[in-house]
């Protein structure tokens, strides 16, 4: 399959994702603040395969098992998904922080989850690719269910989280709360989809049962933004130490 088919299947999951998610911002953000999260996600993903290379060796002599539960050794798996929450969170904070677009608390859960759709369709681009045409379309399919909206979900947990630390003044803790949450939702969801590869349903509900949680914490941060809660970008509090 050549590079030009692959990017346009490879784009559908997330741009799907990113028209629905986008519509839970009542005050849209700028387009091209949009467009650079979302590939900032990308190289995020750049990133994290780097990252990912050269701990794999050290992950797998890192014996981690759940008894009756997941007797294979789980430490890649939460290492990887460790690693892909921090690089995805890293790059938006770095995108954002301080931005003037970044004025609610609910942009918090817009850009982290516009990045990590960015990610997903890096990893979606490659895959379609290295698959060939035969299967793109039962993969894109797939993904677009599974692993392109896992990342949108994780990295919307870590927004919820960020966007309360700043409102609540605790930041860093908040942040390192979400990330943890994240990352442990992103380790269950792998460790499913290896361990009952051949009945989805099981890790698929888990998705839809978390996309249940994190379009209430939509709502939720809405009705701070309707509390009068002073803009984010405006604050003079940064990151506190944990």
């Amino acid at each position: 399959m050549n590079w030009i088919l692959a990017l346009l299947l490879g784009f559908i999951p997330g741009l799907v994702w990113l028209m629905f998610f986008l519509r839970e911002d009542e005050h849209p953000e700028p387009s091209k603040m949009i467009i650079a999260a979302f590939a900032s996600g990308g190289i995020a993903a750049f990133v994290s395969l780097f990252l990912e290379a050269i701990s794999s060796g050290m992950l797998e002599k890192l014996i981690i098992t759940l008894p009756r539960v997941f007797e294979s050794n789980i430490s890649v798996f939460v290492g990887f998904a460790i690693i892909e929450e921090v690089v995805k969170f890293l790059l938006i904070f770095a995108l954002i922080r301080r931005s003037k677009y970044f004025d609610e608390p609910v942009d918090a859960m817009i850009y982290m989850m516009t990045g990590a759709l960015g990610f997903a369709t890096v990893e979606n681009v490659v895959i379609t690719y290295q698959n060939g045409l035969a299967d793109a379309t039962t993969l894109i399919l797939v993904r677009f269910v599974g692993a392109t909206l896992l990342h949108a979900l994780a990295s919307g947990i870590i927004g919820h989280y960020w966007a309360r630390g700043i409102v609540f003044k605790m930041e860093a803790k908040f942040i390192v709360a979400g990330v943890i949450m994240a990352s442990v939702f992103h380790s269950m969801f792998n460790m499913l989809v290896t361990k009952f590869s051949d009945y989805l349903v099981y890790p698929l509900a888990v998705l839809l049962l978390i996309g249940f949680f994190v379009l209430y914490d939509f709502e939720e941060l809405k009705k701070l933004a309707q509390n009068n809660v002073a803009p984010v970008s405006s604050r003079e509090d940064t990151i506190n130490p944990v």
